[in-house]
């Protein structure tokens, strides 16, 4: 399972979102929008912070721990 959170670099959901999936042991990378505009592009990304798990888009927005634990089966 590829699990990539994709964000601008200015994105204050971010950090927070990384930190919530690390405590989760969702491993995980970080794509920004700024340095990557292909994946802007190819996602339709309108927003920040995105999570694109096996290259669909799940969540356009910064997910909460209950809907993570849900998705990931936690």
């Amino acid at each position: 399972m590829t699990v990539m959170v994709l964000a601008t670099r200015g994105c204050s959901h971010c950090n927070t979102f990384c930190k919530e999936l690390n405590e989760l042991g969702i491993q995980h990378e970080v794509h920004f929008c700024d340095d990557e505009p292909e994946l802007v592009e190819k996602y339709g990304i309108r927003h920040s912070p995105n999570l694109i798990v096996d290259d669909e888009v799940i969540f356009r927005r910064q997910a909460t721990e209950h809907e993570l634990k849900e998705f990931f089966k936690l």
